[in-house]
């Protein structure tokens, strides 16, 4: 180097010899990448990241290396990450080419004088006029001959104590901040030591082994060697600490009075004629040696990196491209709304008939609230099973009283072993009054549980259209008091047309019957003997006791067990209608929904006469439109960014 002047023209020869022409176009590449800002889409660069404790001669490394002056002062004098992209430019004589880029577009260019307030100025703009940190970077380029070709990232100095004017939570913003930058396995960690301190107790050594246990991506400079010579031979060879890549011991620039070059001549003859260290390992001291360290190992990871960087831009531009080309199209008139609307409640149809018709639940494996023939066809089977098997009477009825009392009540002026059918009606009556609450009850529930289910399948397809998410969710409420007033309606006809004719063409009706009436004479018989035995006996209405019955009531109780067997034989025939008749109603119901009245009720709602739904569709919701420019940008950036790594993988096969 020539402004960071080199210890010997040979260590200069090896330096450029170790950067060809294949790695400055590399590294330019990676900072294009970073200027794109890719990291922002998930995308990992190779970073050399510079950390270590406050105080411990950080900014004077990057000094060095730099060959210019950075912001010194009391506590952080790094707020913000500051990006140092050193160019080596054969082009520039004699000052340096300096230029700040920050806040989206913000370029300043300074000079060698004027950096740090340039800096200064442009952290305070960033992180306040306080002591406060920002994450929002600024990127410092250096253009000067003999620097090294290198990009680094210094971060703020750990500090355990905030300082007056320093957020009380100082050290965990700076810890928050290192760690994300460290933390990817693409990041190369620059811990900066002094030779002052035990290596173990430093804070940076701490954080760097969190994300690099073994040490593999870390590199120490140890910095004021000449201050703490005794003993660091061995801390530099011991390593207790697990440094992977190594140590390189520096002296730093002392005063503003010492020039870069006297800097570089006594740190030589520090380490040539020092007593203890010159012992070190000459391939472990000097700003030279950390600068050819620095360059090789940026080398490695970008080559290293490269082919990761570019299969993931590639996977990240087909996903944002796929999910770009999922969104609504833009909307350019009336016409194409109603389409885009058309088009949605097809999807919502189509589903539904999956779901409530035809069985199929492939959408939605995984969520059983979403498979409808299985949860409609529980609720009938619910609704069966609630359905008394056999007319209830409650258990302080003693057996036959209540049929022995409406016959005796309906008695007319007829001959005497005709049963009254207005004694069967009566006790019918009864029985359906108490489960009449029962097939109301399935109504209700099935219309909430086909309402939720088509809200939840409408809104997932009209994601996209939010505006007029409020028309459908009305549409649908109204549609779901429809289908359930008409449900109740049925099922007020159903028990209608119970009570009014006792009717059935259903051969069971006398099987049943006359299976009952064979039992008629045990239980005649248990009335005579129920003084002198027994007067329990099983039948098929159960163990019944007779022992309340007067043989002077034979012929009455005989009438009143023939009125019990045939309401008995008939009440089956009652429930399988109400059971049958009010399934195929839902059943039927639901269909009509998916298939015709769903579609109607939406259009009707969301279009109108004036096609208000669809004129609110043409304006796109702030999340779409953000939603979609995001995307756009995306896109942009990564085909960007393939085109620049596209081109520098051409340019390495082309140089072989």
């Amino acid at each position: 180097m020539d402004d960071v002047e080199c210890s010997s023209s040979a260590t200069c020869s090896a330096m450029a010899a170790s950067y060809n022409d294949q790695i400055r176009p590399l590294l330019d590449a990676v900072d294009r990448l970073r200027q794109l800002k890719v990291t922002q889409e998930g995308i990992q660069l190779p970073t050399i990241v510079v950390v270590g404790d406050q105080s411990s001669g950080k900014s004077s490394v990057l000094e060095s290396l730099a060959g210019i002056s950075l912001p010194r002062g009391q506590g952080i004098c790094t707020r913000v990450p500051l990006i140092m992209r050193l160019q080596d430019d054969p082009a520039v004589q004699d000052a340096s080419v300096l230029q700040l880029e920050y806040s989206s577009g913000m370029v300043v260019t300074t000079s060698e004088a004027q950096v740090a307030d340039a800096i200064n100025a442009a952290t305070a703009e960033i992180a306040g006029g306080g002591k406060g940190i920002s994450d929002a970077p600024i990127t410092l380029v250096v253009r000067k001959r003999g620097v090294p070709d290198l990009t680094l990232v210094d971060l703020p100095g750990i500090t355990r104590v905030a300082v007056q004017g320093q957020p009380e939570d100082i050290y965990d913003q700076v810890a928050r901040m290192i760690k994300a930058y460290i933390a990817p396995k693409e990041s190369i960690i620059l811990n900066v030591l002094s030779a002052q301190v035990d290596f173990p107790t430093c804070e940076s050594i701490r954080m760097s082994q969190q994300v690099d246990r073994t040490g593999e991506r870390t590199l120490a400079v140890v910095t004021k060697a000449d201050r703490a010579p005794e003993g660091l031979l061995e801390k530099v060879t011991m390593d207790d600490v697990h440094i992977g890549l190594g140590y390189v011991c520096v002296r730093n620039r002392v005063g503003e009075e010492e020039t870069y070059e006297e800097a570089r001549e006594q740190e030589r003859r520090l380490f040539t004629e020092h007593p203890l260290l010159s012992k070190i390992d000459k391939s472990m001291v000097g700003i030279p040696t950390l600068a050819r360290r620095l360059t090789e190992i940026q080398a490695t990871i970008i080559a290293r990196c490269l082919p990761d960087i570019v299969r993931e831009i590639n996977d990240r531009l087909s996903r944002s491209s796929d999910e770009l080309g999922q969104m609504p199209p833009d909307l350019s008139n009336v016409a194409d709304a109603a389409r885009a609307f058309f088009h949605i409640v097809k999807q919502v149809c189509a589903s539904l008939e999956k779901l409530l018709l035809r069985g199929e639940f492939d959408e939605y494996p995984d969520d059983a609230s979403f498979h409808g023939t299985a949860r409609v066809a529980e609720m009938l089977a619910t609704y069966g099973r609630e359905m008394p098997a056999q007319p209830q009477r409650p258990a302080a009825q003693l057996f036959l009283v209540e049929e022995m009392r409406v016959l005796e009540e309906s008695r007319g002026i007829t001959l005497p072993n005709f049963l009254p059918r207005s004694a069967l009606q009566v006790l019918l009556k009864k029985k359906v009054e108490t489960i009449v609450h029962v097939p109301h009850g399935l109504v209700k529930q099935v219309w909430e549980y086909v309402g939720d289910l088509v809200m939840r399948i409408l809104l997932r397809h009209s994601h996209d259209y939010p505006q007029v998410q409020s028309s459908c969710r009305h549409a649908v409420q109204s549609l779901m008091n429809k289908a359930r007033q008409r449900s109740a309606q049925h099922v007020e006809e159903l028990i209608e047309m119970e009570l009014a004719a006792d009717y059935t063409a259903n051969p069971e009706y006398m099987r049943t019957c006359g299976s009952i009436m064979q039992e008629q004479d045990m239980f005649l018989k248990a009335m005579e003997d129920a003084g002198s035995s027994e007067s329990t006996l099983q039948l098929r209405f159960g163990e019944v006791d007779v022992s309340h019955l007067k043989l002077d009531d034979a012929e009455l109780a005989g009438q009143a067990f023939d009125l019990k067997a045939r309401l008995a034989a008939y009440w089956n025939i009652v429930l399988l209608r109400l059971v049958d008749g009010l399934a195929l109603h839902v059943l039927l119901s639901i269909r009509r929904l998916v298939e015709k009245h769903l579609a109607e009720e939406l259009t009707g709602e969301v279009l109108g006469k004036d096609m208000a739904g669809a004129k609110r569709m043409l304006v796109p919701s702030p999340g779409t439109a953000a939603k979609r420019d995001r995307l756009r940008n995306t896109i942009a950036v990564l085909r960007e960014s393939r085109e620049v790594v596209a081109n520098i993988m051409d340019r390495s096969s082309a140089l072989g």
